[in-house]
C-alpha cells in the first residue's frame, strides 16, 4: 500500500476499516475503491453481496467472510495474514463497519497484536439521517437495535425516557410500526421525532413528525415498513414552568443530600446534571421536609 490509501507499508500489513455505500453507488469514496483495489484481502460481513459490488467497480480483490456467528473464531486467521505482513481491508454489507455491524472482535485483536488499524470512513445510516433531521446535533446518543420482544423494547425505551440528548435507533422494517407504537407509549404522542427509511435510496423517505402521527403515517402506508429504517427521537427536556426535575437529577441530588449540606448538594447537583440550582434547592427542601 502507499501513502496515497493512508498508511505507509511497514513489516506488519494494516488492517483497513472501509466504509461502503448504504445505497446509492455514487457514494463510494474513491480513497475506499483504492485500498479494495490494493489490499490482498477484503474481510466481509456477506461475501455474496459483496462481491457484486467489487464485480460494479471491476475489483478483484479475493473476499473472505468476517460476520457475527465466525468473527471470534476466523479473527485470527486475518491476524496472522496481518502479522505477516498482508493488508486487510474490512467491509460490512453497507455502510461503517462496526456500526451495528460486525467486526469489533477483529479490529480489537489486531490493535490489541500492534497491528496498525486505519479508518477508510464514508457513508453512515445514522449520520446521514442525523443530518437532515432537523433535531439537536450538537449531543445525540445511537442505542442501535431495539430488543425484538414488546417488554424487552419497552423496557429499554424506559431507559432513556429522560435522556435530554437526541436519540437514534436503527430497526428492522417488520418491526418498525411496534417500535413506534412502543415509543409513543413511553415517550409521549407529542415528542418530535423522524423516520429515515431507505436512505440515499430511490425511495427515500424523511419523514419528520410528532411520534403519535409519525406511528398513524407509517400505519396508514405501507410501503414505509419496507425497507431500512433509521428511527430519531427528540430528547427529552421538563415541561415549561413546571416544577420537575428528571429521575436521574432526583438521584444524583439524593446522594448529595446524604453527604452535604442541603445548599451545597443542590449547587454540585445543578453542575452535575445541568438543571437550574434553585429547582433543585426546592425540591431538597420538599424533601428535607417529607422526612
Amino acid at each position: 500500500m502507499t501513502d496515497v490509501a493512508g498508511a505507509s507499508k511497514s513489516t506488519t500489513g494494516t488492517l483497513y476499516v472501509v466504509a461502503t455505500p448504504i445505497g446509492n453507488l455514487d457514494d463510494m469514496s474513491a480513497r475506499a475503491l483504492k485500498v479494495l483495489a490494493d489490499v490482498a484481502l477484503i474481510a466481509a460481513e456477506d461475501t455474496r453481496h459483496s462481491i457484486r459490488l467489487m464485480q460494479h467497480f471491476g475489483i478483484n480483490t479475493p473476499l473472505a467472510a468476517c460476520h457475527e456467528h465466525n468473527e471470534r473464531d476466523e479473527g485470527g486467521r486475518f491476524l496472522t495474514r496481518l502479522l505477516a505482513g498482508d493488508d486487510i481491508a474490512l467491509v460490512s454489507d453497507a455502510g461503517t463497519p462496526l456500526i451495528s455491524d460486525p467486526g469489533y472482535h477483529l479490529v480489537r485483536q489486531a490493535r490489541a497484536a500492534g497491528v496498525k488499524v486505519v479508518p477508510v470512513p464514508g457513508a453512515c445510516a445514522l449520520i446521514a439521517a442525523l443530518s437532515a433531521a432537523g433535531l439537536p446535533s450538537d449531543r445525540f446518543i445511537f442505542e442501535g437495535f431495539l430488543p425484538a420482544k414488546t417488554a424487552g423494547r419497552r423496557a429499554r425505551l424506559e431507559q432513556v425516557k429522560e435522556e435530554p440528548r437526541t436519540l437514534i435507533f436503527y430497526e428492522a422494517p417488520h418491526r418498525i410500526l411496534e417500535c413506534l407504537d412502543d415509543m409513543q407509549a413511553v415517550f409521549g404522542a407529542d415528542r418530535p421525532a423522524l423516520l429515515g427509511r431507505e436512505l440515499t435510496k430511490a425511495f427515500e423517505t424523511l419523514k419528520g413528525l410528532p411520534l403519535g402521527e409519525l406511528h398513524a403515517f407509517v400505519a396508514a402506508d405501507s410501503n414505509q415498513q419496507r425497507g431500512e429504517c433509521v428511527v430519531l427521537v427528540g430528547g427529552w427536556s421538563a415541561p415549561e414552568d413546571e416544577q420537575a426535575i428528571s429521575t436521574e437529577a432526583q438521584r444524583v441530588l439524593d446522594l448529595l443530600l446524604a453527604e452535604l449540606p442541603l445548599k451545597r448538594a443542590a449547587a454540585l447537583a445543578a453542575e452535575i446534571t445541568g438543571v437550574r440550582k434553585n429547582l433543585l434547592y426546592q425540591a431538597a427542601l420538599e424533601k428535607q421536609k417529607a422526612d
